[in-house]
């Protein structure tokens, strides 16, 4: 995809400023750099429709060629099911087959993808071009009430959880949920994080509820991580971006807040617009429960979806918005506990003008190094700090063991 103005001329500085001797090229810095992205959902787009991401793949956010331009060494692959789906009983077994389609990109490409399980394994694996893919899940639905499916997605390579997406379930409350039936975690979602950290599994708090949030960071041996959230200081009132008490919190305890790119997380006005969109669409369903048990006609959600659609259309976001997220939560809670979360094949294509695929990690280091952000702080911030929390959830299950 074209470098639009905006990032040409950032790299344009930058490229001023390495041949001034005082930053290293963005392109250079990131083929140096271990960039980790923890939120891809090729996963669920695969599902919607097979392509080869082991090959240029226009109308898709991931693939190979532009992950190798980007920089890209770690994509977590987001294994996402939907509040329907846990409903309808169908969250594990969609799950499965999700895994399934990451595990059949590596077989008909094992001389572009590997699997990853272990932060140990990056450099081994990296060093001849691979791109490595871990797996994180988004929302626990899968588990049921069963806390041995813990172990069974363990041993097929998941090392991170959302607990919850944009309903509460059987583990925790949503950030998006007008129900709060659990007040943050429920019992079992305890017993969740209890075993996530004997198991090795980082715990994810994106999506969460504030009480929700405070109560596994609390409850957690290990750190935690939130895998793609942004700053409630610039979206107030939306809840899924994290408060500064909360940030704060993740950090003290050695976590990572990863920045996501979506324009719906840092752009305000449409932030404010996918918090009222959640508070409609649960008045639709209450609405429509009390249709069903009246006998009435219930409303039509996909008149209602493409209506706010069309009321509530994208709105145009710089990239400058996500550095300002970043830049916010270095200097409220220090360099060691920011990292990068992009939601590339999640937001419906609603990202950032020059961040818009997997190839376009340069830009974002082009307007850092704007910033004042050094080499070293920048490594960190591509994947040294994520690559550090995962350790040491590894090391705690370790422990747990002995």
């Amino acid at each position: 995809m074209p470098i639009r103005r905006s990032a040409c001329l950032l790299l344009l500085a930058a490229g001023h400023a390495f041949a001034a001797g005082a930053a290293t090229d963005p392109h250079q810095l990131a083929r140096e750099a271990v960039i980790v992205d923890t939120h891809i959902d090729a996963p669920g787009e695969l599902m919607d429709g097979w392509r080869d991401l082991g090959e240029l793949t226009p109308d898709r956010e991931f693939d190979y060629p532009r992950a190798r331009e980007g920089g890209l060494d770690v994509a977590f692959m987001s294994i996402y099911t939907s509040p329907g789906e846990d409903r309808a009983g169908t969250a594990r077994g969609i799950a499965h087959k999700q895994i399934d389609a990451v595990e059949a990109m590596v077989g008909r490409h094992p001389d572009r993808f590997a699997l990853l399980d272990s932060p140990g394994d990056v450099d081994r694996l990296r060093a001849d071009g691979h791109v490595l893919l871990a797996l994180g899940m988004e929302n626990g639905a899968p588990l049921g009430d069963d806390l041995a499916e813990l172990a069974r997605f363990h041993a097929r390579g998941v090392r991170y959880i959302t607990l919850a997406h944009s309903e509460s379930n059987r583990i925790s409350d949503s950030s998006y949920g007008l129900q709060r039936q659990w007040q943050g975690l429920s019992p079992f979602g305890r017993k969740v994080v209890a075993e996530m950290n004997r198991l090795g599994i980082m715990v994810d708090v994106s999506h969460l509820s504030d009480d929700a949030v405070r109560q596994a960071v609390e409850l957690s041996t290990v750190p935690v991580i939130a895998s793609h959230s942004g700053f409630r200081h610039f979206t107030p009132g939306f809840e899924r971006n994290l408060s500064d008490e909360l940030a704060k919190a993740i950090a003290a305890r050695g976590g990572v807040v990863q920045v996501t790119f979506g324009s719906a997380f840092v752009n305000p006005q449409m932030a404010a617009d996918t918090q009222a969109y959640f508070q409609a669409d649960a008045e639709l369903e209450k609405r429509n429960a009390a249709a069903r048990a009246a006998g009435r006609p219930e409303e039509d959600e996909a008149a209602f979806n493409k209506e706010w659609k069309r009321t509530h259309p994208p709105r145009p976001t710089a990239i400058e918005a996500v550095v300002d997220h970043i830049d916010h939560g270095v200097k409220l809670v220090g360099i060691d506990h920011i990292g990068l979360g992009s939601d590339f094949d999640g937001v419906s294509g609603n990202l950032p003008e020059g961040l818009r695929t997997v190839a376009d990690y340069p830009n974002l280091i082009a307007a850092l190094q704007a910033r004042g952000y050094s080499d070293a702080d920048l490594k960190k911030i591509l994947g040294g700090n994520l690559l550090r929390v995962w350790s040491a959830v590894e090391a705690g299950s370790a422990r747990s063991k002995d």
